[in-house]
This record gives C-alpha cells, structure tokens and sequence, in this order.
C-alpha cells in the first residue's frame, strides 16, 4: 500500500470510528490493516478473564493467513498481526480456531494453504512467538472446531479437542486431540459416518463440566445445494476416544447457498453450541442454535433457532425462534454465534437485514430464563451490504461465520464488515449485568414506583421506567392476557435509583400485555396496549 492510500486508509478509520463512538455499544477494529479479515474466532482465557486471543482468515492478494490478535486488558487494547508466524508461514491457509487452554497456551488451528490438511500452531507467550506447525491431518477437510477442558473436576482437565469435516465419503466428521497443549496430537478419530448418504458440514465442540465432550453438525443431503436436513450430535464420556452418536438429533430445514438474496454471498446452517458451567440451577444444560426456515419455529425466511437439552443430550427441546422481528417478513438472519456467559444468560449473536432491504447489522439475542425468552439488541452502529470477499476461496465467499465469548461482565463479540470498504474484524465490549435497563437517575427515589409505560398503545416498542430504593435481584417480565410469559426483560442485580426499559412486541400479536417488576420485596404490576 503506498504512501497516498494509506492516508486515505487511516482518514477513513478514524472517520469511520468517530461515528462508532457515539452509538450505544461502542465499535472499534480490533486491528485495523489493508488486510481483509474473515470468519473471526474468539477464546478467553479460562482462569484470566482479562486475557482474549482472537483471529480471522487473512487475505492480502495471494497470500493467505490467520490473524493473531489479543488483548491483556479485557478488550480495552488490542495488539496483533495479520499473519502467523508459525513455520512454515507459507502453510497458513485460513480457517483459524481459537484456544487458550489450562496452562494459558494459546492454540491456533487452521487450514494449510501449500499443502492440503488440519494444522496447529501453539504460543506460550500471549501469541508473541509462535511453534513450528504441527500436522494433524494431510487430506481433503474444512471447517476446523477446537474446544478446551477447563473444568477442573474433570479427568481430561486441559486436553484440547479439533473437530472438522472429513471430505474422503462417507462426508463425516473426525476429531484429533493433545494433552500436552498442542505439543502433540493424536491419530483422527472417527466421529461419525453420515445418515442416509448425507454429509455432515459444519462441527463445533464443546465440554462440559465433567468432561464430558459434545460435539454437532449439520447433515446436509448429497445433492446441491446440499441443503441442512439435521443437526447431528455426538458425546464422549471418555476422552474422544469413543463415541454416543445420534445423526438426526434435530430436524432442521437448512439455508445453504452460493447466493443468498438480495446478495450473492453463501451462507450456510452451521450450528453453534455451548454449555452452562455456572454451577446453578441449569448446569450443564447444553445449547444449539442455527438457521433454519420453512420449518416452524422458523418462518418463510432464514431465522436463528435455539434447542436445549437438560439431560446431557438425551433429548432436545422444541426449536425456539430467537430473533423478535416479525415473522415472514422477507428479512435475514445468519451466522449465529452462541454463549453462555459466567451468570448464566444465553447470548446469540448473528447477522440480520430487519432494518434494510440489503445491508446488515449484527443483533445479539439474550436470554436469562434458559432460553425460554429472548431479548433483541441491535450492537451495531453502522450497517454494510454483504459482498463476497476477493480472493477468498469458494464462490459467493464473505465468510462462514461470526465469533462471541464473554469475562468480566462482558460479552465480546467478533465480526466482519466492510465499513471502510475492507472487510475488518470489529467488535464491541458490552456489559451484559446492565443491558438493555438504563439507569437514568442514580438519585434516592422516596419509593418504589412502577409507572405507566409510554406510548400506549405502542406499535411496535414502548418504553418502561421504574424506580427502587435497594439494591436487589430485579425482574422484568411480560405476560399476554392468558398469563404466559413472552418475555423477560431484565433478571439481574440492581443499585437504588431511576431506570428505563425497552419491549419491543415485533414478534407478537395485538392484544392487551401486563408487565410485572419485582425486586427487593416489591413487586407491581401494569398493563399495556399492543395495537397494530
């Protein structure tokens, strides 16, 4: 890049960044360069909630990487590189998976680029240095997952686990393992062999407290467009060694394409999963969420849906529909990325065209009630039109995914857009403890009071604001007239002063709604009009 357009690059960035900090979830590129920057990935280090290693599929003309970005504050900072420096550095091929296991060892896992396979790098210095490359697998694969044992009661404590597709048929999923922080890695491991001549897409892994290993996929038809038919899970309780398989755990009916429209990007049904390891009242409970449409929950159009399981996998829930826009309305959401943060709350993020015809924002869907309800939070101040990305492999590429982890009270979201007319990895650090209540006075109220929501009759939002003179575990629920919950708004620890809420009702029907506040030995309750 010469003299003149890097100026012209910088200008835009501090341009581009002024706008950004005004916005409610302030947005920043954690390391802005004339690289594009892809399918992000994002781990937080398991005893040090300040430390976050990140990544993304780099491109710069014909050279190809993975970016090696971390903060040591929490997400106030950020160093890092576009390009890995693990030998060979030419063998960088994209993909990336991130880890920092027990001993704080960072493990990046990706693709190779001059020869074909599943490779691993390790960095016992905050990414600074980085190993030579260690060979997993040398064949046709894609999609690497890694996942970590961070509990310590389990007997695999610290053994890192890789998932990825196997393109040698049957289309399966296989898996490799170190338990010495990437030093080594087992023989592959066969995970799975398809269903009805499907082809398993897509891993992501996961353990949960005991040590117990999860790892799902989507299971695609073998014609094109190699549509998400299930979502397969599987359980290792000894290690990954062997294996409890249910190929078709979750029908699904999947968005897979080279051209999503308006644009033409692919897009893909991928799931994302995740544990409760918070040691209450759903420990354990395991997640997944996914696209899917023409298949309720879903509407005619691609939405996010999330199932839960209780029993360790046994059984799965119905499909809960996540994202609160209306239902059929010709609008996107892809990509979802899910985590359980340290209180529990289920945070989905995902890419969503709700508020235009063809460009996106990125939405985060929380929940507190073990995903009974959601709540929609648009973290994105600007919005871009998907595009594929030149030089990335594969027709229609824009990437495969979006990234989120959480520490601290924060949840860290990664994602990739175009602001700056180069696609760049941006996040936002958002404090879950607070969102979506703001606290618009912090003076002594004289009582408790629940007031009248504004507007009534609302279409589709109003506003809630109450006040409380201790501090106390706060709800903030919605019921329809037949008294079932449609949706919590806030369950979290709350300081004496004056607040303010949003209930956006886009997903539900007309009709009379009661909200109820409940904190400290308060408790009232109000009604409210949706007319549309």
């Amino acid at each position: 890049m010469n003299t003149t357009n890097t100026i012209r690059f910088l200008v835009l960035c501090l341009i581009i960044l002024s706008q950004h900090s005004f916005s409610q979830f302030t947005n920043y590129i954690i390391n802005p360069s004339g690289y594009s920057q892809i399918e992000p990935t994002i781990a937080r280090h398991p005893l040090n909630q300040q430390i976050l290693f990140a990544s993304a599929y780099t491109i710069l003309l014909n050279t190809r990487s993975e970016g090696v970005y971390v903060s040591t504050n929490g997400g106030l900072n950020w160093t890092g590189t576009d390009v890995c420096t693990g030998v060979p550095v030419q063998n960088h091929g994209g993909d990336p998976g991130t880890v920092i296991d027990k001993n704080g060892t960072f493990i990046l896992t990706h693709l190779g680029n001059i020869q074909t396979g599943m490779f691993a790098n390790y960095s016992n210095d905050n990414g600074a240095t980085w190993s030579n490359t260690a060979t997993i697998q040398q064949d046709d694969v894609d999609k690497g997952s890694p996942g970590t044992d961070d509990a310590p009661a389990s007997p695999f404590y610290g053994r890192t686990y890789l998932a990825w597709t196997y393109f040698v048929p049957p289309i399966r999923i296989v898996l490799s393992y170190t338990s010495n922080s990437g030093a080594n890695w087992s023989g592959v491991i066969n995970v799975n062999n398809g269903i009805g001549g499907n082809r398993s897409y897509g891993p992501a892994i996961c353990v949960n407290p005991t040590g117990t290993v999860f790892v799902t996929w989507a299971s695609a038809i073998a014609t094109s467009p190699f549509t998400e038919d299930y979502i397969g899970v599987a359980r290792s309780t000894n290690g990954g060694v062997n294996w409890n398989i249910v190929e078709n755990a979750i029908d699904i009916n999947g968005i897979r394409t080279t051209q999503l429209p308006p644009w033409t990007i692919r897009a893909n049904s991928f799931p994302a999963i995740d544990i409760d390891k918070t040691g209450g009242p759903r420990n354990g409970w395991v997640y997944i969420t996914t696209t899917s449409k023409n298949l309720a929950p879903a509407g005619t159009d691609p939405d996010i849906i999330m199932y839960r399981s209780s029993n360790n996998g046994d059984s799965w829930t119905s499909g809960v529909r996540v994202n609160r826009d209306a239902m059929n309305n010709g609008r996107n959401q892809f990509f979802p990325s899910l985590r359980v943060d340290e209180n529990g709350g289920i945070n989905i993020i995902y890419y969503d065209n709700r508020n235009s015809v063809d460009s996106v924002d990125v939405y985060l869907s929380r929940s507190t009630d073990g995903g009974s309800t959601f709540t929609d939070f648009r973290i994105t101040s600007s919005r871009f039109k998907p595009v594929p990305v030149s030089g990335a492999i594969g027709g229609g590429n824009m990437g495969d995914n979006l990234g989120l982890t959480s520490g601290n009270g924060k949840l860290y979201p990664v994602w990739m857009a175009n602001y700056t007319g180069t696609f760049q990895v941006w996040s936002a650090n958002i404090d879950y403890t607070t969102i979506g209540i703001e606290q618009i006075s912090t003076e002594m109220p004289k009582q408790f009071s629940l007031e009248q929501n504004y507007p009534n009759p609302f279409n589709p939002e109003t506003n809630i604001n109450f006040n409380i003179t201790r501090s106390g575990y706060t709800t903030i629920k919605v019921y329809n007239s037949a008294g079932a919950l449609v949706a919590t708004l806030a369950e979290q620890e709350l300081s004496p002063g004056s607040y303010s809420v949003t209930w956006n009702a886009a997903s539900e029907p007309s009709g009379i709604y009661f909200y109820t506040v409940e904190t400290a030995g308060f408790k009232e309750s109000k009604k409210m009009i949706l007319v549309k």
